[in-house]
């Protein structure tokens, strides 16, 4: 993991300890890395996202607490 991942990731580590419902858990490094490189490219994609992508990107949002 590159080192600005890895602060990302240690972010995303933070905000779920804070906002984690209860029940829930938290991502490993590696489920971290392909949600946060799935979020990207679909938030590159911009407005020209369909409805199943716009729909998959809320979820990803709300999984890595950036919504």
């Amino acid at each position: 993991m590159d080192p600005a991942t890895h602060k990302r990731f240690l972010d995303y580590r933070e905000r779920a300890a804070y906002f984690r419902k209860r029940g829930t858990k938290d991502l490993t490094q590696d489920e971290f890395e392909a949600a946060e490189a799935e979020y990207r490219a679909l938030a590159a994609k911009g407005d020209s996202r369909d409805d199943e992508e716009d729909a998959r990107f809320a979820e990803l949002a709300k999984v890595l607490y950036r919504d």
